[in-house]
Formats: structure tokens, C-alpha cells, sequence
């Protein structure tokens, strides 16, 4: 079993049979969240794709209230391991893949800065490519659009895409990724937060359905789809 729950913005609960892992945890100053670090007591691994607020700003609290170990490049691991005490982190770069109680996590490349809130150096942005029960799901998380994530993603059973524009790739390039990657299935993500990044998903699914063979599957926050 696979199941993915849209925390909104970038964050997602993914689920297996046996374990609980977070995903770029966003909340206390997410307008859109309907959840707190606390609620994340049982997760077992957060992962961490980039340095910027909106993406690791709660990781140290569910950290702290769960116990879980952290998974992000070597950069940020350091960082958290120096700034909150984080014992237990794996620090990984680029191509790199680690096999984990869940299942297999590879670090794969994104088009994006990275720098933590301190303005520490924060390595190079990622995406992660999940092999769980011999399903994979591949988040692109804060990326544009390029060609090489054939590459690393053609194929997956999930692909999880930003659409929102100016700080991401929007409707249009997440499209042509799509378009490379044939995923069966492909949801988005970073959009909806704020008024920059608004987008309309319900057109960017029938684009999604009218322009690929992939099913677009658009959440509400706190929704979930399941594997």
C-alpha cells in the first residue's frame, strides 16, 4: 500500500504498511495548513528536498516530537545536526541512493536555489525518486522543467509535480515534463498558497488528461490517494 496525503503547499504524509514519512514539512506559518508538528508524532523519516523555509521550517519540531530521522543533503543533515541537535540524519547529494526501513531513496537533481533560513549554504535543491513495494513515486518538489527527468522518472507509478508558477515551473512546463516522464499517475503540488502562486488545477488536469496518457489527480488539502 502507498498512500500520499496533501499536507497543501509542498508537504506530504506518504503512507506504506508499515511506516509514516514526511515530506518538506510546512505548517506554522503555512496559511493553508490544517496540521501542526505535533500531529506528526509517529512518522518515522522526514525528508528535507532544499533549504528554504517553506520546506523545512516545522522539520526540526516533528523531529523533536517523533523522534524520526532525517533524511536531506549532506549540507542541511549538518545543519540540523549543529543548529537542533538532530542525531540521527542521513546526508545524501545528487544520484546518490540510500536504503532505508521503508524502502529505497534516491537523491535526483532539481533546477532550483537552496539556502537555509540563517542564509547558511544549503547545497543543491533535489527531488527524491521513493521505491516502495516495487512501486515508485518520484517528487519533482522545487524544480523547472528539464529534460532529464526522463531520465530518472520515466515511467513512475506517481509523479508529483509543482504548478505554480514564478518560483517553480507553472501549468505549461509541468505539462511537457509529464509529457517526458508518462507517469501513471501525476499530482500536483506548490501552488494555492499564496496569491503568487495560485493556479487553477481542475484546468491543468483536463490540460494533463487532453495533452498526456497520464491521470491527473488533484487533492484538497488533507485528501489522500491511494496505491
Amino acid at each position: 500500500m502507498i498512500k500520499l496525503t496533501w499536507l497543501s503547499h509542498a508537504s506530504w504524509l506518504i503512507e506504506t504498511n508499515s511506516h509514516r514519512i514526511l515530506l518538506d514539512p510546512f505548517f506554522a506559518d503555512n496559511p493553508k495548513a490544517t496540521v501542526s508538528a505535533e500531529d506528526f508524532s509517529d512518522v518515522s523519516h522526514v525528508l528535507v528536498s532544499h533549504g528554504h523555509a517553506d520546506h523545512m521550517a516545522d522539520a526540526a519540531g516533528v523531529i523533536k516530537a517523533s523522534g524520526a530521522a532525517l533524511v536531506t543533503n549532506f549540507e542541511i543533515a549538518q545543519w540540523f545536526q549543529q543548529q537542533h541537535g538532530v542525531s540521527d540524519a542521513t546526508g545524501m547529494n545528487l544520484g546518490g541512493q540510500v536504503e532505508l526501513p521503508f524502502g529505497k531513496v534516491r537523491m535526483v537533481p532539481a533546477l532550483h536555489s537552496s539556502s537555509l533560513p540563517d542564509g547558511t549554504y544549503a547545497g543543491t535543491a533535489a527531488g527524491f525518486l521513493l521505491t516502495l513495494g516495487g512501486r515508485r513515486v518520484y517528487f519533482a518538489c522545487d524544480t523547472a522543467y528539464f529534460s532529464d527527468m526522463k531520465w530518472y522518472a520515466a515511467g513512475v507509478d506517481i509523479a508529483v509535480v509543482p504548478i505554480g508558477d514564478l518560483f517553480t515551473m507553472g501549468v505549461h512546463d509541468s505539462v511537457e515534463a509529464i509529457k517526458v516522464i508518462q507517469p501513471k499517475h501525476v499530482l500536483p503540488a506548490h501552488y494555492d498558497t499564496w496569491p503568487p502562486i495560485e493556479q487553477d488545477a481542475t484546468a491543468w488536469a483536463d490540460k494533463v488528461t487532453s495533452e498526456t496518457d497520464a491521470k491527473p489527480v488533484v487533492l484538497a488539502v488533507g485528501e489522500s490517494f491511494q496505491l
